[in-house]
């Protein structure tokens, strides 16, 4: 039986795969700072479903969840790290500060974090799937989002690297980068979005990507084109056009 462990399951994306795996009949370990939103999705699943609330950036508590779990139902085939958050943010203001500091905790940290606990277990049993999920919005620099794309960057070369050290280990690294996924995160944004996705599709795609070990995906294939014709822009072009861009609201 497939065992999944997924991080910010609560709502969006997370939700959507941990209800996709649950139709597979998966037993699920979800982990969410909202514990009472964890417990309302699981009473809707048919499937074994632990729940933990707990934030990722809470080692002691990722710990905690990651034993609770291997102890009673052995170790997961797949860790998927999908807690994340994006808050708009300039350098100028001090205030934003602790915004940066949430944001690089989280969406970086907050990711080894959620591997480290299962990474050993897994290691021993030759096998499994350890799951990132950045963004296209680490592809390049975005104004007003310097936090946002710094993390997702950060954890695009992360994946490589944990990647690299697990070659031959049996275990695969696998890094998704969504482009617009209709969430709440995405609620907020008061600019046009091309090619969003709904959580549902993203989820399927997501799925579908692990069960053929694709090692890097872009999701839609659309945004994997923009995402490469950006890197290629040279900078006094890039500079000009996204100067000019809608920005993401600070907190």
């Amino acid at each position: 039986m497939l065992r999944v462990i997924i991080t910010g399951a609560s709502s969006g994306i997370g939700a959507t795969l941990a209800q996709l795996y649950a139709r597979r009949g998966a037993t699920l370990g979800l982990i969410a700072r909202r514990k009472a939103a964890l417990d309302e999705l699981a009473g809707l699943l048919p499937v074994t479903v632990e729940t933990y609330g707990a934030d990722v950036r809470d080692a002691a508590a990722m710990r905690a969840a990651a034993l609770h779990f291997l102890d009673h139902h052995g170790t997961p085939d797949i860790v998927i790290a999908n807690a994340g958050v994006s808050i708009g943010t300039l350098t100028e203001f001090a205030e934003d500060l602790d915004a940066f500091q949430e944001v690089m905790d989280i969406n970086v940290v907050g990711m080894v974090k959620s591997f480290q606990p299962f990474l050993m277990p897994m290691r021993t049993a030759g096998r499994g799937a350890l799951v990132g999920i950045a963004s296209v919005a680490g592809y390049r620099g975005l104004p007003g989002a310097a936090a946002y794309s710094a993390s997702k960057a950060a954890a695009i070369s992360y994946l490589e690297s944990l990647r690299v050290e697990l070659r031959s280990s049996g275990i695969k690294v696998i890094t998704i980068c969504p482009g617009y996924i209709t969430t709440p995160m995405t609620a907020k944004n008061p600019y046009p979005m091309p090619f969003i996705l709904s959580a549902e599709v993203a989820a399927r795609k997501i799925t579908g990507i692990i069960e053929r070990g694709k090692l890097f995906s872009v999701i839609p294939w659309q945004m994997a084109v923009v995402a490469r014709l950006l890197r290629l822009l040279p900078n006094f072009l890039y500079d000009w056009v996204f100067s000019r861009a809608p920005r993401k609201p600070r907190r």
